[in-house]
């Protein structure tokens, strides 16, 4: 079978909310696309199968200033700074429609938002999760990172099964509809932690979050960083990058 083609886009530095809109109008129209299949269907015109719809899929790689978001499943509690003082340090905050609780974007950190038509790859949301993880071990092996997984915790820890030790590297929360992804995953590469101090990273106490840069003990290029994961990332899902 010919390899999915998904199209890349770095949007660079970009406010979450324009990147949550983005994505938005992006899902909307592969949503019509599949009305207007499922309607056809109805009067016997459908294409036979999923793989012949014309939906697109994306992979949009960006930064965003300071912003804590919350999932749908969030508590309010995992906030430890008042609006007032989000205010004055210029930090934004939104309630999200993805799963998962409180996170940090910032600066330095790779967000990514694959928008994919999971029908044309496998319809299993455990294993779309697992394959995110995935590709991000795998970028962080290049650094002679061990990276893991947490059983019931969705993300990429280190030393999860060292009480005390383990420390979350990379965030995830997405949502799908009629098997369309959107949100994603943020990778600290060169972040600035001190912003998860705020906040109860994910609702899970107790337990640390880390950086590549934290780890290795200086600063990775940022660049290179994002090459690594687009390239695990075509590998995990045998896809074909294209580009807009």
């Amino acid at each position: 079978m010919e390899k999915q083609e998904v199209i890349f886009e770095d949007l660079r530095v970009v406010h979450y909310k324009d990147a949550w809109d983005y994505q938005e109008a992006l899902v909307k129209k592969n949503l019509e696309i599949k009305s207007l299949a499922r309607n056809a269907a109805k009067n016997g015109q459908a294409p036979g199968s999923p793989f012949e719809l014309p939906t697109k899929n994306y992979f949009l790689f960006c930064e965003h200033p300071s912003v804590y978001t919350l999932g749908k499943s969030g508590h309010m509690e995992n906030v430890l700074m008042s609006e007032h003082e989000m205010e004055e340090k210029e930090i934004e905050f939104f309630k999200t429609n993805r799963g998962g609780d409180i996170t940090f974007h910032g600066l330095q950190q790779i967000v990514g938002y694959p928008i994919l038509d999971l029908e044309k790859f496998f319809t299993d949301i455990g294993k779309y999760m697992r394959s995110l993880e995935e590709v991000i071990i795998l970028t962080l092996q290049e650094y002679n990172i061990k990276g893991d997984r947490s059983p019931g915790e969705t993300g990429v820890w280190i030393q999860p099964e060292i009480p005390g030790k383990e420390r979350k590297i990379c965030a995830m929360g997405i949502r799908c509809s009629r098997w369309i992804t959107m949100h994603g995953f943020a990778l600290n590469v060169n972040t600035d932690l001190s912003f998860f101090n705020n906040i109860i990273p994910c609702g899970i106490v107790n337990k640390q979050v880390t950086s590549i840069e934290k780890e290795l003990g200086y600063k990775v290029d940022y660049q290179e960083a994002k090459e690594k994961i687009k390239r695990n990332f075509a590998k995990v899902f045998g896809i074909k990058i294209v580009y807009p």
